[in-house]
């Protein structure tokens, strides 16, 4: 399989200090249960989608979250303010217009800061193999010849999910591509990653989405991929919902 082996992993690489955690989508997909809630607040095996990601946001040593926010926005931010603890919360307020994950980076790139960052899609769920997911992505991180490192599943492996695949590696782990129409691809994205705020540069006005910094960073050799060692749920309909509690329930 297709790893970052020929990159030497940086045991004491510090975990980065903020993430940005994607909470503002509409969620029809998972409609109805979004009828009255936003996506991250549907509870999957006892709490909250975006619960989950803070559980492992904390767990791996993330500081601070970056939380979009856009439907039912004051429903989200009432959850961050009473329910989520251990980790210092800022908003970023979409309410005026949604404006996709790129948008979003875009809106949200003063709060973020201008240190690498990790990147989480609120509504899919994960279980760590060996080795923390988040520390692991850390540990290969290589500012100097990356701007975008993406956790990725292998197709087979990606719970729930209904796609074909997304990117192709070669033997450093570098992004050589995507799929094309009509094929496979190998690894999914889990919508965990880390970037560098170098990405966010030159970007449209309104919503786009992050495909723009990818593919940036692609054609400049500088988009690489690591393999998740653990489960992860495609969590986007209300059937996948009791798929995922049964698995979890399985150990």
């Amino acid at each position: 399989m297709t790893t970052l082996r020929s990159i030497r992993p940086n045991p004491q690489a510090a975990v980065p200090e903020t993430a940005m955690v994607m909470a503002a989508g509409l969620g029809k997909r998972m409609r109805p249960l979004t009828a009255m809630r936003p996506k991250p607040l549907v509870e999957v095996a006892g709490k909250p989608l975006i619960d989950h990601v803070f559980d492992r946001l904390r767990a791996a040593g993330v500081q601070r979250a970056v939380v979009n926010v856009h439907y039912l926005a004051d429903a989200m931010e009432a959850h961050l303010r009473h329910r989520v603890k251990g980790i210092d919360i800022a908003v970023s307020d979409e309410r005026g217009r949604l404006l996709e994950t790129g948008g979003g980076l875009v809106q949200a790139r003063e709060l973020i800061g201008d240190k690498p960052f990790v990147c989480v899609n609120s509504d899919n769920l994960w279980v760590d193999g060996p080795i923390d997911s988040i520390r692991l992505l850390s540990a290969l991180w290589d500012d100097a010849t990356m701007d975008a490192l993406l956790l990725l599943v292998p197709l087979a492996q990606a719970q729930s999910h209904g796609g074909q695949g997304d990117f192709h590696l070669d033997a450093l782990g570098r992004i050589t591509g995507r799929r094309k129409p009509g094929r496979l691809a190998p690894f999914v994205f889990t919508g965990v990653q880390i970037l560098s705020p170098r990405v966010i540069a030159d970007w449209p006005e309104g919503a786009f989405s992050t495909n723009l910094f990818w593919n940036r960073a692609i054609e400049a050799g500088r988009a690489f991929g690591a393999v998740h060692q653990g489960l992860w749920f495609d969590v986007g309909t209300p059937a996948a919902i009791p798929y995922t509690e049964a698995v979890l329930a399985d150990g």
